[in-house]
């Protein structure tokens, strides 16, 4: 599974002309994405994913090639997963995704204009990853 991760988390790099690029992934459970909330962004309770972008503040030019980390938490990308009707896969892509696309300057709190481009990149991407398919996502 950490394999498909990495490869999926490649491609994404690569269809935003940034196959060089570095960041980490980090995978969670509720209780330390709720810590990571309330600490980092002050909102209390778990959430999904929270991105930390290393190419924003005083030293974002340190290295200009580490976007910075995605942190998702297993425990609601399951839980989504399940309301949403859909395998627990397919919720975690579009967490990391999303999550990605944050580390990029994607944001969908600032106006709804910003939102629609933040979506519709998800779903261009999204849609890429599923073309790819499973053959290649093999561990």
């Amino acid at each position: 599974m950490l394999e498909r991760i990495k490869k999926k988390a490649q491609a994404i790099l690569d269809a935003l002309d940034s196959p060089e690029s570095e960041l980490s992934i980090v995978i969670v459970d509720d209780a330390e994405i709720a810590a990571l909330n309330q600490e980092y962004l002050h909102h209390h309770g778990p959430t999904n994913v929270i991105s930390f972008p290393m190419q924003e503040g005083d030293f974002s030019g340190v290295n200009p090639g580490l976007l910075g980390d995605v942190v998702i938490s297993i425990d609601t990308a399951e839980n989504e997963s399940r309301d949403a009707g859909i395998d627990i896969e397919e919720r975690f892509d579009e967490l990391l995704v999303h999550g990605i696309l944050h580390l990029f300057g994607y944001d969908h709190v600032v106006d709804r204009e910003e939102e629609k481009i933040m979506e519709e990149k998800s779903r261009e991407l999204l849609v890429l990853l599923r073309k790819k398919g499973e053959d290649e996502w093999r561990d």
